[in-house]
Protein backbone atom coordinates (compact mmCIF):
# COMPACT_ATOMS: atom_id res chain seq x y z
CA UNK A 1 0.00 0.00 0.00
CA UNK A 2 1.18 3.06 -0.88
CA UNK A 3 0.91 6.05 1.66
CA UNK A 4 1.29 9.96 1.32
CA UNK A 5 1.39 12.68 3.74
CA UNK A 6 0.21 15.02 1.30
CA UNK A 7 -1.50 15.02 -2.07
CA UNK A 8 0.99 12.95 -4.64
CA UNK A 9 3.05 14.69 -6.63
CA UNK A 10 1.83 14.74 -9.96
CA UNK A 11 4.08 12.12 -11.59
CA UNK A 12 2.46 9.63 -8.98
CA UNK A 13 -1.00 10.32 -9.49
CA UNK A 14 -3.42 7.37 -10.61
CA UNK A 15 -6.97 7.41 -11.64
CA UNK A 16 -8.85 6.18 -8.64
CA UNK A 17 -12.03 4.90 -7.05
CA UNK A 18 -11.95 7.24 -3.83
CA UNK A 19 -13.59 7.30 0.19
CA UNK A 20 -12.79 9.94 2.19
CA UNK A 21 -13.09 10.23 6.16
CA UNK A 22 -11.46 10.21 9.13
CA UNK A 23 -11.50 6.13 9.60
CA UNK A 24 -10.22 6.44 13.11
CA UNK A 25 -10.90 3.05 14.56
CA UNK A 26 -11.13 1.73 11.10
CA UNK A 27 -14.57 -0.12 12.20
CA UNK A 28 -16.86 -2.60 10.33
CA UNK A 29 -18.67 0.30 9.46
CA UNK A 30 -15.78 1.78 7.37
CA UNK A 31 -14.67 -1.66 6.37
CA UNK A 32 -17.91 -2.27 4.42
CA UNK A 33 -16.99 1.38 2.71
CA UNK A 34 -13.74 -0.17 1.80
CA UNK A 35 -15.16 -3.55 0.83
CA UNK A 36 -17.71 -2.05 -1.62
CA UNK A 37 -15.03 0.97 -2.77
CA UNK A 38 -12.96 -2.29 -3.44
CA UNK A 39 -15.75 -3.82 -5.80
CA UNK A 40 -16.34 -0.44 -8.10
CA UNK A 41 -12.70 0.15 -8.33
CA UNK A 42 -12.03 -3.05 -9.81
CA UNK A 43 -14.82 -3.01 -12.22
CA UNK A 44 -13.38 -0.49 -13.59
CA UNK A 45 -9.79 -0.89 -13.31
CA UNK A 46 -9.03 1.84 -11.41
CA UNK A 47 -7.01 2.28 -7.88
CA UNK A 48 -8.61 1.99 -4.46
CA UNK A 49 -7.76 5.06 -2.64
CA UNK A 50 -8.43 6.67 1.18
CA UNK A 51 -8.20 10.42 1.84
CA UNK A 52 -8.21 10.94 5.22
CA UNK A 53 -6.48 13.98 7.89
CA UNK A 54 -4.59 14.88 10.60
CA UNK A 55 -5.33 15.74 12.65
CA UNK A 56 -8.56 15.06 12.75
CA UNK A 57 -10.79 17.95 12.12
CA UNK A 58 -12.74 18.40 14.88
CA UNK A 59 -9.46 18.18 17.25
CA UNK A 60 -7.92 21.16 14.60
CA UNK A 61 -11.09 22.97 15.75
CA UNK A 62 -11.04 22.20 19.37
CA UNK A 63 -7.26 23.93 19.48
CA UNK A 64 -8.29 26.63 17.65
CA UNK A 65 -11.38 27.52 19.98
CA UNK A 66 -9.13 26.90 23.24
CA UNK A 67 -11.21 23.96 24.16
CA UNK A 68 -8.77 20.84 23.43
CA UNK A 69 -10.85 18.90 25.47
CA UNK A 70 -13.84 18.97 22.81
CA UNK A 71 -11.87 17.16 20.76
CA UNK A 72 -13.09 13.79 19.88
CA UNK A 73 -10.50 10.84 21.76
CA UNK A 74 -8.25 8.79 19.77
CA UNK A 75 -9.06 5.23 18.87
CA UNK A 76 -5.50 4.18 17.36
CA UNK A 77 -2.85 5.59 16.33
CA UNK A 78 -1.64 6.43 12.65
CA UNK A 79 0.70 2.90 12.53
CA UNK A 80 -2.78 1.19 13.61
CA UNK A 81 -4.77 2.87 10.74
CA UNK A 82 -2.30 2.36 7.89
CA UNK A 83 -2.07 -1.24 9.33
CA UNK A 84 -6.00 -1.70 9.35
CA UNK A 85 -6.54 -0.01 5.97
CA UNK A 86 -3.71 -2.27 4.75
CA UNK A 87 -5.65 -5.01 6.12
CA UNK A 88 -8.60 -3.74 3.90
CA UNK A 89 -6.78 -4.06 0.66
CA UNK A 90 -6.80 -0.42 0.02
CA UNK A 91 -4.08 0.26 -2.74
CA UNK A 92 -3.10 3.84 -1.84
CA UNK A 93 -3.54 6.62 1.48
CA UNK A 94 -3.28 9.83 1.74
CA UNK A 95 -3.20 11.39 5.18
CA UNK A 96 -3.95 15.19 4.52
CA UNK A 97 -2.40 17.84 6.82
CA UNK A 98 -5.86 19.49 7.82
CA UNK A 99 -4.61 22.98 8.60
CA UNK A 100 -5.92 26.49 7.79
CA UNK A 101 -5.37 26.11 4.43
CA UNK A 102 -7.60 22.79 3.96
CA UNK A 103 -10.38 24.42 6.54
CA UNK A 104 -10.90 27.59 4.41
CA UNK A 105 -10.97 25.76 1.49
CA UNK A 106 -15.09 26.03 -0.26
CA UNK A 107 -16.50 22.76 -1.27
CA UNK A 108 -15.87 23.32 -4.77
CA UNK A 109 -12.74 24.23 -4.16
CA UNK A 110 -11.95 20.91 -2.20
CA UNK A 111 -13.62 19.20 -5.07
CA UNK A 112 -11.80 20.95 -7.69
CA UNK A 113 -8.24 21.25 -6.32
CA UNK A 114 -8.21 17.95 -4.08
CA UNK A 115 -10.47 15.11 -5.48
CA UNK A 116 -10.17 15.82 -9.16
CA UNK A 117 -6.38 17.66 -9.48
CA UNK A 118 -4.92 16.81 -6.45
CA UNK A 119 -6.35 12.56 -6.65
CA UNK A 120 -7.42 11.97 -9.99
CA UNK A 121 -10.50 10.75 -8.88
CA UNK A 122 -13.41 8.44 -11.27
CA UNK A 123 -15.26 7.56 -8.88
CA UNK A 124 -16.71 8.59 -5.70
CA UNK A 125 -18.07 6.45 -2.53
CA UNK A 126 -18.64 8.49 0.92
CA UNK A 127 -20.62 7.54 3.91
CA UNK A 128 -24.27 9.16 4.53
CA UNK A 129 -23.04 11.37 6.99
CA UNK A 130 -20.33 12.87 4.44
CA UNK A 131 -19.86 16.82 4.55
CA UNK A 132 -16.67 18.92 2.99
CA UNK A 133 -15.48 22.09 2.41
CA UNK A 134 -15.23 25.04 4.77
CA UNK A 135 -17.82 25.08 7.52
CA UNK A 136 -19.31 21.96 6.16
CA UNK A 137 -21.14 23.40 3.51
CA UNK A 138 -20.92 20.51 1.02
CA UNK A 139 -23.61 17.56 1.28
CA UNK A 140 -23.96 14.84 -0.92
CA UNK A 141 -26.58 16.55 -2.77
CA UNK A 142 -23.51 19.20 -3.90
CA UNK A 143 -20.93 16.58 -4.45
CA UNK A 144 -23.29 14.61 -6.46
CA UNK A 145 -23.68 17.91 -8.55
CA UNK A 146 -20.07 18.78 -8.71
CA UNK A 147 -19.13 14.87 -9.84
CA UNK A 148 -21.94 15.00 -12.64
CA UNK A 149 -20.23 17.97 -14.33
CA UNK A 150 -17.15 16.06 -14.54
CA UNK A 151 -18.75 12.80 -15.46
CA UNK A 152 -17.41 11.24 -12.43
CA UNK A 153 -19.16 8.11 -10.61
CA UNK A 154 -21.14 9.56 -7.26
CA UNK A 155 -22.45 6.98 -4.51
CA UNK A 156 -22.87 6.80 -0.55
CA UNK A 157 -23.41 3.55 1.24
CA UNK A 158 -25.75 3.57 4.35
CA UNK A 159 -24.94 3.38 7.61
CA UNK A 160 -23.54 -0.36 8.70
CA UNK A 161 -25.30 -1.43 11.46
CA UNK A 162 -24.48 -4.09 14.49
CA UNK A 163 -27.70 -5.70 16.09
CA UNK A 164 -29.40 -2.87 15.26
CA UNK A 165 -27.10 -0.11 16.20
CA UNK A 166 -25.47 2.00 13.76
CA UNK A 167 -21.43 1.00 14.05
CA UNK A 168 -19.43 4.56 14.59
CA UNK A 169 -16.26 5.63 15.85
CA UNK A 170 -17.85 7.40 18.47
CA UNK A 171 -19.15 3.98 19.90
CA UNK A 172 -15.91 2.33 19.37
CA UNK A 173 -14.81 4.86 21.81
CA UNK A 174 -17.51 4.42 24.35
CA UNK A 175 -16.93 0.70 24.29
CA UNK A 176 -13.37 1.30 25.18
CA UNK A 177 -13.94 4.16 27.67
CA UNK A 178 -15.84 1.76 29.56
CA UNK A 179 -13.62 -1.72 29.49
CA UNK A 180 -15.65 -3.50 27.35
CA UNK A 181 -13.40 -4.89 24.60
CA UNK A 182 -15.77 -7.84 23.49
CA UNK A 183 -17.90 -5.30 22.93
CA UNK A 184 -15.00 -3.09 20.97
CA UNK A 185 -14.09 -6.40 18.67
CA UNK A 186 -17.98 -6.57 17.32
CA UNK A 187 -17.92 -3.17 16.34
CA UNK A 188 -13.92 -3.27 14.63
CA UNK A 189 -13.99 -6.73 13.29
CA UNK A 190 -10.46 -7.45 15.61
CA UNK A 191 -9.07 -7.15 18.72
CA UNK A 192 -8.24 -3.90 20.61
CA UNK A 193 -4.47 -3.34 19.46
CA UNK A 194 -2.10 -0.42 20.12
CA UNK A 195 1.07 -0.75 18.03
CA UNK A 196 4.43 1.26 18.48
CA UNK A 197 8.28 0.98 19.06
CA UNK A 198 9.67 0.02 22.75
CA UNK A 199 11.12 3.13 24.12
CA UNK A 200 13.96 3.87 26.72
CA UNK A 201 11.88 4.97 30.24
CA UNK A 202 12.41 5.96 33.17
CA UNK A 203 13.86 2.43 34.06
CA UNK A 204 11.91 2.82 37.38
CA UNK A 205 10.04 -0.09 37.24
CA UNK A 206 12.58 -2.49 36.85
CA UNK A 207 14.18 -0.63 40.82
CA UNK A 208 10.48 -1.51 42.11
CA UNK A 209 10.47 -5.64 40.70
CA UNK A 210 8.51 -4.55 37.68
CA UNK A 211 10.20 -3.80 34.47
CA UNK A 212 8.47 -2.38 31.89
CA UNK A 213 8.00 -2.34 27.71
CA UNK A 214 7.05 1.61 26.99
CA UNK A 215 5.30 3.18 23.65
CA UNK A 216 5.06 6.66 23.37
CA UNK A 217 0.57 7.52 22.62
CA UNK A 218 1.52 10.31 19.97
CA UNK A 219 -2.00 12.19 20.98
CA UNK A 220 -3.36 13.96 24.01
CA UNK A 221 -6.72 12.01 24.59
CA UNK A 222 -6.83 8.29 24.25
CA UNK A 223 -10.01 6.47 24.05
CA UNK A 224 -9.22 4.69 26.75
CA UNK A 225 -7.07 5.12 30.18
CA UNK A 226 -6.16 3.10 33.18
CA UNK A 227 -4.77 -0.49 34.11
CA UNK A 228 -5.46 -3.06 32.11
CA UNK A 229 -4.80 -6.89 31.53
CA UNK A 230 -2.99 -7.42 28.16
CA UNK A 231 -1.30 -9.57 25.36
CA UNK A 232 2.05 -8.56 23.73
CA UNK A 233 2.26 -9.31 19.92
CA UNK A 234 5.47 -9.34 18.15
CA UNK A 235 8.25 -10.30 19.88
CA UNK A 236 7.56 -14.26 20.36
CA UNK A 237 5.66 -16.48 17.84
CA UNK A 238 2.99 -16.20 20.29
CA UNK A 239 1.14 -13.21 22.43
CA UNK A 240 2.78 -12.72 26.13
CA UNK A 241 0.65 -12.05 28.82
CA UNK A 242 0.94 -9.26 30.80
CA UNK A 243 -0.36 -5.90 33.21
CA UNK A 244 -0.06 -2.47 31.52
CA UNK A 245 -1.03 0.88 32.34
CA UNK A 246 -1.61 3.48 29.70
CA UNK A 247 -1.74 7.30 30.94
CA UNK A 248 0.04 9.88 32.62
CA UNK A 249 1.69 8.48 35.75
CA UNK A 250 0.10 10.26 38.27
CA UNK A 251 1.36 7.65 40.64
CA UNK A 252 4.76 8.18 39.33
CA UNK A 253 5.31 12.33 37.71
CA UNK A 254 3.27 15.40 37.85
CA UNK A 255 1.97 16.72 34.15
CA UNK A 256 3.41 13.35 33.03
CA UNK A 257 3.15 12.47 29.11
CA UNK A 258 1.07 10.14 27.81
CA UNK A 259 2.42 6.37 28.09
CA UNK A 260 1.84 2.74 27.46
CA UNK A 261 3.94 0.97 30.46
CA UNK A 262 3.67 -2.77 29.73
CA UNK A 263 5.20 -5.44 32.24
CA UNK A 264 5.35 -9.04 30.66
CA UNK A 265 5.83 -11.67 32.93
CA UNK A 266 8.39 -13.55 33.47
CA UNK A 267 10.08 -11.67 30.63
CA UNK A 268 13.91 -9.75 30.88
CA UNK A 269 15.13 -9.58 27.61
CA UNK A 270 15.97 -6.01 25.94
CA UNK A 271 13.89 -5.26 22.75
CA UNK A 272 14.20 -1.39 22.99
CA UNK A 273 13.59 -0.30 19.39
CA UNK A 274 11.26 -3.20 18.32
CA UNK A 275 7.44 -2.88 17.41
CA UNK A 276 5.10 -4.83 19.37
CA UNK A 277 1.31 -4.75 19.44
CA UNK A 278 -0.44 -4.43 22.62
CA UNK A 279 -4.19 -6.63 22.62
CA UNK A 280 -5.97 -5.30 25.55
CA UNK A 281 -8.15 -7.80 27.07
CA UNK A 282 -9.64 -6.97 30.23
CA UNK A 283 -9.66 -2.90 32.31
CA UNK A 284 -8.55 -3.71 35.84
CA UNK A 285 -9.24 -0.53 37.47
CA UNK A 286 -8.24 3.69 36.87
CA UNK A 287 -5.02 5.09 37.38
CA UNK A 288 -4.29 7.11 40.95
CA UNK A 289 -2.30 8.95 42.75
CA UNK A 290 -0.03 7.26 45.72
CA UNK A 291 1.84 8.76 48.42
CA UNK A 292 4.99 6.41 48.28
CA UNK A 293 6.63 4.65 45.99
CA UNK A 294 6.01 1.54 48.79
CA UNK A 295 2.26 2.02 48.51
CA UNK A 296 2.43 2.18 44.91
CA UNK A 297 4.79 -1.22 44.71
CA UNK A 298 2.15 -3.08 46.77
CA UNK A 299 -0.67 -1.86 44.35
CA UNK A 300 1.21 -2.81 40.87
CA UNK A 301 1.96 -6.33 42.83
CA UNK A 302 -1.90 -6.36 43.43
CA UNK A 303 -2.65 -5.50 39.59
CA UNK A 304 -0.03 -8.35 38.33
CA UNK A 305 -1.73 -10.52 40.54
CA UNK A 306 -5.13 -10.01 39.08
CA UNK A 307 -3.60 -9.86 35.57
CA UNK A 308 -2.00 -13.94 36.05
CA UNK A 309 -5.20 -14.95 37.36
CA UNK A 310 -6.82 -13.86 34.00
CA UNK A 311 -4.38 -15.10 32.05
CA UNK A 312 -5.32 -18.68 33.81
CA UNK A 313 -8.79 -18.25 33.12
CA UNK A 314 -8.36 -17.85 29.81
CA UNK A 315 -5.93 -19.08 27.73
CA UNK A 316 -4.61 -18.12 24.56
CA UNK A 317 -6.22 -19.37 21.94
CA UNK A 318 -4.74 -18.17 18.07
CA UNK A 319 -8.11 -17.04 16.96
CA UNK A 320 -8.13 -14.27 19.71
CA UNK A 321 -6.01 -12.16 17.64
CA UNK A 322 -7.95 -12.63 14.00
CA UNK A 323 -10.91 -11.00 12.64
CA UNK A 324 -14.35 -12.14 13.68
Amino acid sequence: MEVFRRLPPPDQRRACALTIGNFDGVHRGHQAVIETLTARARARGLATCVLTFEPHPREYFAKRSGDPSRAPAHIQTTRDKLNALAECGVDRVCLAPFDARLANLSARDFFENIIVEGLDARDLLVGDDFRFGHQRQGDFAMLSALCAERSLGCSRIDSFEVDGMRVSSSAVREALATGNFDRARHLLGRAFTLTGHVLHGRKLGRTIGFPTLNLRIPFERPALAGIFVVRVHGLRGHPLPGVASLGTRPAVEANGRLLLEVHLFDFSEEVYGQVVSVEFMSRLREERHYDSLELLTEQIARDADQARAWHAAHPFQAASFSRD
